[in-house]
């Protein structure tokens, strides 16, 4: 009887050791010990709900202590919720000091907001206190008399909290700047005028209102370098001079492939009326010989015709022997 009561005493000893472990290990009592010690309303079963709901008790319950000691008056509820939801329930509760204690008006409602949205809510609060200066790359523009310059500037931003949900980012503030520069610089009639006074691009661009619409505050628009580069204007005339003249080439040559083919359908007619007149020579003999035969010429005009050609022939090469013996005497006085 002993033996079976110790027995049974030590079962239950062990029993409620690993029921008591496994409490400890399933029930954070530090982080209840830790909440009670720092004032903050959170029970044993709420701790035990957000372990069935797979909440973990450390993210929820150490940020609800830091914003009570800052005083926000949030509750365990309202830190939950913004947690299933997918947020940042730490970086939420730190961007609600830092704008509580920067003076900046931040609800909880708009932190979480914010959060959701997938910006960073504490960033966005220092950079309302410190604001953030950003560089845009180097903007090529061209004046009106054709001379590039390459601009760099650089915006400083403050980060407007009523504008983050729903706001165009850094990117938008980037090409902004970079269309109110190239409109600055192509309005210059010269760009010397832009390198004497490289502060008429920062009063101009300013003056357009390019933080419209964005998660930013523009405070003031800086040109940290002006390069002068090509001259684009001359490149372009050049370029279209030697358009123009390949264009000239090419109608030049179009037009003396015409001429060509004029020459040669100009040749062709030539041999063709020469080809008819040897033709009509060859049929000179026939007539005559029928002529005869029908009585319409005599003998004699027969001969007085040949008599004529033969006289026409001998002028031809008088003609030709008196042009031959010019042209020796020419020769020779040269």
């Amino acid at each position: 009887m002993i033996l079976d009561f110790i027995f049974g005493s030590g079962i239950i000893i062990v029993l409620s050791i690993l029921g008591v472990v496994l409490f400890l290990n399933f029930v954070p009592i530090g982080l209840w010990i830790s909440a009670m010690a720092a004032g903050v309303d959170v029970g044993i079963f709420n701790l035990v709900g957000m372990r069935l709901r797979r909440v973990p008790a450390s993210q929820i319950v150490l940020p609800l202590v830091k914003a009570n000691k800052a005083g926000l008056g949030l509750n365990a509820n309202q830190l939950e919720a913004h947690y299933l939801a997918g947020g940042n329930v730490d970086r939420v509760i730190d961007a609600l000091i830092a704008a509580q204690r920067a003076e900046i008006p931040l609800t909880f409602e708009r932190s979480c907001a914010i959060d959701l949205a997938g910006r960073d809510v504490l960033e966005a609060v220092q950079m309302s206190v410190n604001p953030k200066v950003i560089e845009t790359p180097l903007v090529s523009a061209v004046a009106k008399n054709g001379i590039e310059l390459k601009v760099k500037a650089r915006v400083t931003v403050r980060a407007n909290i009523d504008r983050l949900v729903g706001g165009a980012g850094e990117a938008t503030i980037i090409a902004r700047v970079g269309e109110g520069i190239v409109t600055s610089v192509g309005s210059s009639d010269d760009h010397s005028e832009v390198l004497e006074n490289p502060d008429h691009i920062s009063k101009t661009v300013l003056a357009k209102g390019l933080d419209a619409g964005t998660a930013f505050e523009i405070l003031s628009i800086d040109i940290a370098d002006v390069d002068v580069g090509r001259n684009i204007g001359a490149e372009l005339l050049t370029d279209q001079a030697e358009a123009d003249k390949r264009i000239a080439q090419a109608r030049a040559e179009e037009r003396r492939a015409m001429a060509v083919a004029h020459e040669q359908e100009m040749k062709a007619s030539v041999q063709e009326m020469q080809a008819k007149v040897v033709e009509a020579q060859s049929e000179v003999p026939k007539a005559l010989a029928k002529a005869l035969e029908t009585g319409n010429i005599g003998v004699m005009d027969y001969y007085r015709m040949n008599n004529i050609n033969a006289d026409t022939k001998m002028r031809e090469l008088i003609g030709d022997v008196g042009l031959d013996s010019d042209t020796t005497k020419n020769d020779s006085s040269k």
